[in-house]
């Protein structure tokens, strides 16, 4: 909760972009209870849709006037911290360059590093962008402690549905109002809704067709397969914390450096992302690496499953930068990761390389990942879903004047 409690420290702070929904009038109502000042700018019609009763202003100009732009903005509201989701996006990116200039803070939520029922929270910035990820000694001074269980935070799927369809539906009205505007992502309503529409025809075929497959691989290669969790395809921790530019260029090294290197008695299983489940599917693209690589009987590629099972029964995990990472630390699996991660740590993960992991997978060590967890929970998680419950903000903290160091040690 000492990120959390870190806003409080200031009086005028600026949201950019949140997530699609109600979180960041949510975000808005409790910083108010606490008497801070909140302003708001909306890039897009879907956060105009969202946003429009807060203090918010447009901004409608291009994105390479927006560093200037938000100079002026910035000075003449007397901001004093600037909060954003997703610290990589192209506006927020820029906004944090301007705040580092001005001396200003800047902070950014994400998807929890620790699920379900979290959400992370963190000054400068997250994932390879955090604190820790550049000075993992300053874990190692905190003493491993039980975290308390969060509270179920009931996040529904449904409810991000609903909220995405209509966010791209008002982005598609509002255009010709925000002519200059670039998303991170397609922006195309009718595109995302066939995505949408694609993703659960698929998800209820796999399920079907891939229910001996998975009870094969959980019974007749446990303890000898490496799982391999894949990534959205234009994963933003892909794009800007990884040598790869396409999750097909980490496929392929792995399914190459697995053939030459693993042991003949290991599998190698690769699952596809839930949420990637309308935009790819790697069937095809797996299935010819494999004949290629003269492998195709150990390799295997799964649309579903359920992962802590496939985490138990794995013998190693292969990841760029995924949270799943941490899963598997949490269920003492060896790992390595091929990006940057913030608990790609000596001890916690394998240092020597992919080629040496597939035959020597080093066991994390459970003390250092004890450390690592309860200084995440203390430090950057928050209980609570951006399309469900969060208890903490119905929580209300003593005001203190003095700001909150997040990050002590740097």
């Amino acid at each position: 909760m000492l990120a959390a409690q870190a806003l409080l420290s200031h009086q005028r702070l600026l949201l950019l972009q949140g997530p699609m929904g109600h979180f960041f009038n949510q975000l808005a109502s409790w910083l108010n209870r606490h008497g801070a000042h909140v302003a708001k700018i909306n890039f897009n019609g879907g956060d105009r849709l969202y946003h429009r009763h807060l203090d918010a202003t447009d901004y409608r100009g291009r994105p390479e006037d927006f560093p200037p732009w938000l100079q002026a903005f910035l000075r003449a509201q007397r901001i004093d911290a600037v909060v954003c989701f997703g610290d990589c996006r192209r506006y927020h990116s820029l906004a944090a360059r301007v705040c580092k200039e001005q001396a200003i803070a800047f902070y950014a939520f994400e998807e929890g590093y620790l699920r379900p029922d979290y959400i992370t929270l963190e000054q400068d910035g997250v994932n390879a962008h955090s604190h820790l990820a550049a000075n993992p000694a300053a874990m190692l001074r905190y003493e491993a402690s039980q975290p308390p269980a969060p509270t179920p935070t009931r996040a529904s799927f449904r409810r991000m549905a609903f909220d995405a369809a209509r966010y791209y539906v008002a982005g598609w009205c509002w255009r010709a109002r925000y002519p200059h505007y670039q998303h991170h992502k397609d922006f195309s309503p009718f595109r995302e809704c066939f995505f949408w529409l694609r993703a659960g025809w698929r998800k209820a075929l796999y399920q079907a067709l891939e229910h001996r497959l998975r009870r094969h691989i959980l019974r007749e290669w446990d303890q000898r397969y490496f799982l391999v969790p894949l990534q959205v395809f234009n994963d933003s921790q892909v794009l800007h914390h990884s040598p790869y530019s396409d999750m097909r260029e980490f496929i392929a090294e792995v399914i190459f450096s697995f053939a030459q290197h693993a042991p003949q008695h290991t599998a190698l299983v690769l699952k596809h992302h839930p949420l990637d489940r309308g935009h790819r599917n790697y069937s095809a693209y797996i299935a010819r690496l494999a004949r290629q690589n003269r492998i195709a009987s150990r390799v295997y590629y799964m649309h579903d499953g359920h992962l802590p099972s496939l985490l138990k029964h794995s013998l190693g995990v292969v990841t760029i930068n995924s949270t799943v990472g941490l899963s598997a630390l949490h269920h003492d699996k060896p790992l390595i990761t091929l990006g940057r991660a913030l608990y790609d740590i000596p001890g916690l993960t394998c240092q020597t390389g992919l080629h040496q992991f597939w035959s020597r997978p080093p066991p994390p060590q459970a003390w250092l990942y004890r450390k690592l967890r309860s200084y995440l929970v203390k430090h950057t998680q928050l209980n609570g879903a951006y399309f469900g419950y969060s208890p903490w903000l119905e929580r209300s903290f003593p005001l203190d004047p003095r700001p909150t160091a997040t990050h002590p040690v740097r």
